[in-house]
């Protein structure tokens, strides 16, 4: 690609750098394979601080209120969360 080509490229913003706290739910569901079950979840990563509308919470205060014990997909398990989290959007700091 020659210089003339990305000086046309359009330019993304990325934001104003502002932070969000708590990992997404997703990338939780992406490092785990499927079926799990819900005592596992909560051994590996109820520790983990996830992003939902109301600031981070963990994982594992969040499960406490699911009561599906067997994930058999990663779509259980992020519809069981964000039931639980709300599917607003997540504020920023």
């Amino acid at each position: 690609m020659s210089d003339e080509e990305t000086d046309d490229a359009p330019v993304v913003p990325l934001g104003d750098g502002r932070d969000v706290e708590g990992v997404p739910v997703a990338r939780i569901a992406a490092r785990l394979t499927w079926p799990q079950k819900h005592s596992a979840i909560v051994e590996k990563f109820g520790d983990t601080d996830i992003r939902t509308p109301d600031g981070p919470q963990s994982l594992e205060s969040v499960l406490e209120s699911v009561e599906i014990s067997y994930f058999d997909r990663r779509q259980t398990f992020t519809n069981a969360v964000f039931d639980v989290i709300g599917r607003e959007p997540v504020a920023t700091s």
